[in-house]
């Protein structure tokens, strides 16, 4: 009877009908195994590990650690620029809204459990919806699978922009570390060709004097504009050779932080610890909202699934062990670095561990760290490539797996003939991040990041509690424990840190989804295989 009466409806209805239409997982893994868009297989436990360790370290614990430390300045009049929660607080108890980005401070140790704990809760959904889903597309797919084709739509222009937006902050961050590296040798480039066009709180120097105000000038981040296209590159060459480099450069980022922890042990001054946390917990909550997007890496992961030999197995393995290992190298560089610096000293820091120690090794009996900071400069300039190339992978694979779902133009879904690899869409994803690299600073592009990452973690929490409802018998290669208490979790954990970014990164956020319906609408759904025959 209900089947019955639905056919008339969806025949009058078409377009409601194919909004909510889903893709069978039979039918992605058979389209998967099409000779034409076949991707070459290759990865295993390690280099899936290891592509998830070196997005996850690269991008947060040499860049926008420092950014979470110490928030960002704003007066009272800048409210755009406060975080959703203060917004809400003022609501209820008719506080004082100020503007600006409270920072967490020491206790951006609290923070980074906080994220952990999340991160957790959505690896684990991850993890399930992966083993029984091994094809590229990470959450996008996933939606397509559960939830229909309009938010299989939208997770996927959501993934878009965090990808972009992960690739645009870390390559910022590698030009401030190849500005510091060139300072060890004494070479000091024209400020003009390593500085981002737009400073959201201007810049000053190690002693404090304003080089540019807030705002535009005039400039462009030469460094961040070049590593992007060099790694595209090496992109377009093949996954294989991709891992075997990052498998490499994460080995010496990790050796680097280990040999930084223990460097500067001696060298920490406890009375930095306090207060310990000096914003409360709204500086926590900001805090674990601005380093969130670094924890895409086990997303990064499940993006690779496509070129992964065992993915039923290794997909599993890669995104928990990359959770534990990164979590416990967060938290000792962050308690180290609280320990050494005043945490207010690192507003808008690209670069905060290097100049950290750049800092100590002026002082009296600090001239051993003067070399430390150059093995941590190297280990830190291999952590940001590792990352870049990481979230480069991953946003290609994006655009490639909804070309061949119709929703972009099939020419993002060629494959290089000879080495298998979806050469125009990283060309294009190449050239769409190093140009806005090379503009804007590492503040803006983080809290896009971090906006999008949160709301495709939430969506694929949800289909996970979808298929438990659909398709309970299907085989699941790992299944997340305690029924649905970890996705509800996830999903609550994620809105909350979602409320610590700022009321203009939501807006911009909805503009960005605005543009992408209207894409859709326009385009998309006429080519989908869902769109009704004329």
């Amino acid at each position: 009877m209900n089947q019955t009466s639905s056919i008339p409806r969806a025949r009058s209805f078409p377009l409601a009908s194919q909004l909510l239409s889903r893709k069978s997982i039979d039918k992605l893994i058979l389209d998967s195994q099409d000779p034409e868009h076949c991707l070459k297989k290759t990865l295993g436990p390690w280099s899936l590990t290891a592509l998830g360790i070196g997005a996850v370290i690269g991008s947060g614990i040499f860049t926008v650690i420092g950014t979470a430390i110490s928030g960002s300045q704003s007066n009272i009049s800048e409210w755009s620029k406060a975080p959703v929660a203060s917004l809400v607080l003022h609501a209820l108890r008719h506080t004082a809204l100020s503007g600006g980005r409270p920072g967490a401070g020491p206790a951006i140790s609290i923070s980074l459990v906080l994220v952990a704990i999340v991160c957790a809760l959505t690896g684990l959904c991850y993890a399930e919806l992966a083993s029984m889903i091994p094809i590229a597309g990470s959450a996008y797919t996933y939606a397509y699978a559960t939830l229909g084709e309009l938010v299989a739509w939208i997770i996927g222009w959501d993934l878009i922009l965090e990808y972009a937006g992960s690739n645009m902050t870390v390559s910022v961050g590698f030009a401030a570390h190849v500005v510091d590296f060139l300072d060890w040798f004494g070479l000091h480039p024209s400020t003009k060709w390593i500085t981002p066009a737009y400073l959201s709180d201007g810049m000053t120097d190690l002693q404090g004097n304003v080089l540019y105000n807030a705002g535009w000038h005039f400039g462009f981040n030469i460094p961040a504009f070049l590593i992007v296209l060099l790694l595209t590159v090496l992109l377009v060459r093949g996954i294989q050779e991709s891992a075997k480099a990052n498998n490499a450069m994460v080995g010496i980022k990790i050796a680097a932080i280990l040999i930084f922890v223990f460097a500067v042990l001696g060298y920490i001054h406890p009375g930095n610890w306090h207060p310990y946390m000096p914003n409360g917990f709204s500086g926590v909550l900001t805090g674990g909202s601005i380093i969130f997007f670094t924890y895409i890496g086990f997303d990064s992961v499940s993006t690779a699934a496509e070129e992964c030999c065992h993915p039923q197995r290794d997909l599993p393995i890669g995104i928990i062990a990359t959770l534990i290992v990164c979590t416990l190298l967060y938290l000792s560089v962050a308690v180290c670095l609280t320990g050494l610096v005043p945490w207010h000293t690192m507003v808008d820091d690209a670069a905060p561990v290097v100049n950290a120690l750049k800092k100590l090794s002026v002082l009296p009996g600090g001239h051993p760290l003067h070399w430390v900071r150059l093995i941590v400069l190297v280990g830190a300039l291999m952590g940001m490539v590792s990352s870049l190339l990481v979230y480069q992978l991953g946003q290609s694979r994006v655009w490639y797996s909804m070309s061949r779902d119709g929703l972009l133009p099939k020419i993002f879904s060629k494959v290089h003939p000879v080495f298998r690899t979806p050469a125009f869409s990283t060309w294009v994803a190449g050239f769409l991040v190093a140009i806005p690299s090379g503009l804007f600073d590492i503040e803006l592009l983080a809290d896009l990041s971090n906006i999008g990452t949160l709301f495709a973690f939430v969506l694929v929490s949800i289909g996970v509690l979808v298929l438990r409802v659909r398709e309970p018998n299907r085989r699941r290669g790992f299944r997340v424990p305690g029924g649905p208490v970890i996705p509800v979790l996830s999903i609550l954990f994620c809105v909350l840190l979602m409320c610590g970014l700022p009321i203009i990164t939501w807006f911009r956020f909805f503009i960005w989804l605005t543009i992408g319906l209207v894409i859709y609408y326009l385009y998309s759904r006429h080519r989908s295989e869902f769109a009704p025959a004329k």
